[in-house]
């Protein structure tokens, strides 16, 4: 995995991974997940109810479900946007262990599978912050079974990313992905979490 890729590159190597890996072996120390810039793909085994699957990559790891970059990029896609120290290392042991307020795929994953592990999106802190609150390690527990990622160093993550959702079925996605057929349902999915969340009593941090 090299940076400065072509587009082409970071595709074979996302769609036909040689290995993944577990949310243990992203959070362990030393993390095999390297801290550099690039672009991120993750693969379950099992889908949320609901999400199709017709037209994703399946290989022997799952379904290909979601992309994302890191750091990401900024409106005129030429330079990072996120000037901060994030990478493929934080950005992926984040949405393995951090919360939904922090990660779209948590939020995401939470709202399609709140009623079958029994979780709800809350206000917390000032309220203008949502997360699962306890819940968050119910979602954890489940990424630890379903979800397994791999990755590509990139120097511009943005651009594959943009053409990588343009090009492949990714339900999971919802920015720049309003062609996806299940996208109207995704929305739907976090704004009634969120809906409920707004009707709820504010979560002490």
């Amino acid at each position: 995995m090299s940076a400065q890729s072509p587009t082409g590159e970071v595709r074979r190597a996302l769609l036909a991974p040689e290995r993944v890996t577990t949310r243990e072996e992203a959070l362990d120390r030393p993390s095999p997940v390297p801290a550099a810039p690039g672009v991120y793909a993750w693969y379950f085994d099992r889908a949320p109810a609901g999400v199709p699957l017709a037209g994703t990559s399946e290989t022997e790891f799952g379904h290909l479900l979601y992309v994302g970059i890191s750091p990401k990029g900024a409106p005129d896609q030429r330079q990072p946007a996120d000037t901060s120290r994030q990478s493929l290392r934080t950005r992926i042991r984040y949405h393995f262990r951090g919360n939904a307020a922090g990660s779209t795929l948590r939020l995401t994953l939470g709202s399609l599978l709140a009623e079958e592990i029994g979780v709800e999106l809350r206000r917390v802190g000032s309220g203008a912050r949502f997360t699962f609150g306890v819940g968050e390690a119910a979602i954890s527990d489940w990424m630890a079974e379903h979800a397994r990622v791999c990755w590509f160093v990139d120097d511009t993550p943005w651009i594959s990313e943009s053409r990588l959702i343009s090009e492949l079925v990714l339900p999971l996605n919802l920015d720049q992905n309003r062609h996806s057929g299940f996208h109207t349902e995704l929305s739907k999915a976090r704004r009634t979490q969120r809906d409920q969340a707004r009707a709820l009593p504010i979560v002490p941090r």
